[in-house]
């Protein structure tokens, strides 16, 4: 029909993004082209990291037992499964810390916030996924729950530095999963929470169309940059002007640093310990 009006009808690509693509590229383009293009080989892992990644797993694994099995041993047996000493000092600091994240796992399960009522989740690392006119937005969710005929977006944290409620409303990766996690499971998602294990902390907000909305702007807008300096690139453009670094007191941890001449002199590389809380 469009031939026939003597004009051809092209519909807009939609650029694929998840909220760490969306997040590298703001933080600094080079690192989102060495991360994302060029794959390239990263630095070592850090012990902070290994400490969240253990943690999930084992919430993942508990939530995967029958209910009868789910208990606060049981999460902390789950810990010492799926430990790994990838980034820590030594055998000591590893001993200690493995300790510490039992602890956490088996107190979480115990609360409330960690389902002690019984109630079960509507989902537990699940992927979910939404397309605008612009793009494809997915990425998977820690922990989905059900509430009065809601889904609730469950984010799990790990690290040293206090939350707050700002936190959770500020998210831009959680206002992204709300709204795939209502497309993908077809039900009301505004709710979004961060489920601090160290503390016992949750820190909610509640989100409205209007900031559902500005999140999902947003995100259009940085995929569009990152989709025209990625088609650039193809065409033969400068991957140093498309792509440049954007140094910052973060160049310190940063897995691709080694490639990054400017990083490495923004910041010195810390002990791969570092971070972890006294």
């Amino acid at each position: 029909m469009d031939g026939q009006l003597g004009f051809d009808f092209v519909a807009p690509r939609l650029v694929k993004v998840t909220p760490a693509r969306l997040g590298t590229w703001r933080d600094c383009p080079r690192r989102y082209r060495l991360g994302y293009l060029d794959r390239a080989p990263r630095g070592g892992g850090r012990a902070t990291s290994t400490l969240g990644a253990v943690v999930h797993l084992a919430l993942r694994a508990y939530y995967a037992l029958s209910p009868d099995r789910r208990t606060p041993d049981a999460a902390a047996a789950l810990v010492d499964r799926n430990w790994s000493g990838e980034g820590f000092r030594d055998l000591a600091q590893q001993d200690r810390y493995r300790e510490r994240a039992r602890g956490w796992v088996a107190a979480y399960v115990a609360d409330p916030a960690g389902l002690s009522d019984g109630t079960e989740p509507l989902a537990v690392e699940q992927w979910v996924s939404v397309s605008t006119e612009r793009i494809v937005a997915e990425g998977r969710v820690d922990r989905i729950d059900a509430r009065g005929g809601e889904a609730v977006v469950v984010d799990y944290k790990t690290g040293r530095r206090r939350l707050s409620a700002e936190d959770a409303r500020d998210s831009e990766a959680l206002a992204l999963y709300a709204v795939a996690t209502s497309r993908t499971l077809r039900r009301p998602c505004t709710r979004v929470e961060l489920h601090h294990l160290p503390t016992g902390e949750v820190h909610a907000f509640e989100h409205d169309a209007a900031t559902l909305r500005a999140a999902v702007r947003r995100a259009e807008g940085t995929a569009a940059e990152l989709a025209d300096a990625t088609d650039a690139l193809a065409d033969g453009g400068d991957p140093e002007a498309l792509f440049p670094p954007r140094t910052s007191p973060g160049c310190a941890t940063c897995g691709v640093r080694r490639h990054c001449p400017e990083g490495r002199a923004a910041a010195p590389e810390p002990a791969s310990w570092d971070g972890l809380a006294p």
